[in-house]
């Protein structure tokens, strides 16, 4: 068994637990809230499978020439009900509607976030929107396995570093699998979040009925966070003004690997990558009407092979990528640690969640986007 000895050495992503055969590696959250492998070494034969799959100790570069678009479905419905321009519905539909099945991330009935499959199109509707917080990955990894071996096709959804370990855990390429990865600005502690949850539901005096971080009720560039509780209030407030949102976008709160991401790259290990467009006023004022646009990179021929598959549902035009990113600096570069980090967890149980916020979090959200020039690497055929 391999030695964690920074912390910001392991994305929790589950590879090494998943492929261990005497199932002597148990995934652990330490106290952030944020899960770790811990080792029976009574039970453990070294026999090195947990390190050969750490896609970290073993990143695995890509040479391939991303194409960036900009986009949006054409059903205002579902892209309303969206984090951006609802894409990812589209090509789960797709997988769906030719007998695959579809992993995403959804709340469980007590509203911790976790990875899970579906195999209806109705199911899609838990995966849709953004979840600001790590997810558990479960036995997904060794799902996708037996779906992919009996030749049904798979898509997964996740962070660029759950696809990393995906791909290690697997150790071969699949025909009939699909991997979406998003541009991450970084992942929070589930502990954070758990706090905040309590923190809403003891305010409201009734437990939540429904959550959704993205809702666009002013608009998709000042989205808002909401809450449906038991009792039939509700809670609605934008992210500059909601507390769980300012801790999560001044960096105070996401796991330690964030800070240093080995997965910030044009080149990545999915067929396509969604994220936000933000920017897109400036590239392409005429598809900015404020109800989200995605940005999507096809970084693959299967990537390019499904696009072309949901084109006729999409408006979308081909964006220069370099141009894209320089509205979205996540996708190429990790954010900055906040100095109070430390004593935010230091007092996450003392102060309640408002009065931490307060604290810790009382200067403005301000996020500069720097111009980036990224060379491209060419096409291995």
């Amino acid at each position: 068994m391999f030695e964690i000895n920074e912390k910001k050495d392991c994305t929790g992503c589950y590879a090494c637990s998943t492929i261990c055969p005497q199932d002597c590696i148990s995934m652990e959250s330490d106290n952030e809230g944020f899960w770790y492998p811990a080792v029976d070494y009574d039970k453990c034969t070294k026999c090195g499978l947990c390190e050969k799959v750490c896609p970290i100790i073993h990143s695995t570069g890509v040479i391939n020439t991303p194409v960036a678009y900009a986009a949006y479905n054409k059903d205002e419905k579902i892209r309303l009900d969206s984090s951006s321009g609802g894409v990812f519905t589209l090509l789960a539909e797709h997988v769906i509607y030719n007998g695959g099945v579809v992993f995403g991330v959804r709340f469980d009935d007590n509203f911790n976030v976790l990875h899970d499959y579906t195999e209806t199109r109705d199911g899609l509707v838990q995966f849709r929107g953004s979840k600001y917080v790590q997810s558990k990955i479960g036995d997904s990894y060794k799902q996708i396995k037996e779906f992919l071996d009996k030749n049904r096709q798979v898509l997964f959804t996740g962070t660029p570093c759950q696809v990393g370990g995906l791909k290690s855990y697997l150790e071969q390429a699949y025909d009939n699998l699909f991997c979406i990865d998003n541009i991450c600005h970084g992942v929070a502690s589930p502990r954070v979040w758990l706090k905040y949850l309590s923190y809403q539901e003891n305010r409201a005096g009734a437990p939540a009925r429904k959550i959704a971080f993205r809702q666009k009720n002013e608009g998709w560039k000042r989205y808002s966070v909401s809450f449906l509780f038991d009792n039939d209030t509700e809670y609605c407030q934008t992210f500059d003004e909601d507390f769980y949102m300012r801790a999560f976008l001044r960096n105070i709160c996401l796991r330690p690997s964030c800070y240093f991401c080995n997965f910030k790259t044009l080149h990545r290990q999915s067929d396509i990558t969604l994220a936000d467009f933000w920017g897109i006023g400036n590239v392409f004022p005429e598809m900015d009407d404020d109800k989200g646009t995605s940005l999507v990179f096809v970084n693959s021929n299967s990537g390019k092979k499904m696009l072309e598959e949901i084109k006729k549902r999409l408006e979308y035009k081909v964006v220069d990528i370099n141009k894209a990113v320089s509205h979205n600096s996540s996708a190429i570069r990790s954010v900055a640690q906040n100095s109070k980090r430390e004593f935010f967890f230091h007092e996450l149980d003392q102060l309640r969640f408002d009065r931490l916020v307060n604290k810790y979090c009382s200067d403005g959200i301000y996020i500069k986007c720097k111009k980036q020039i990224l060379k491209l690497l060419p096409v291995i055929k």
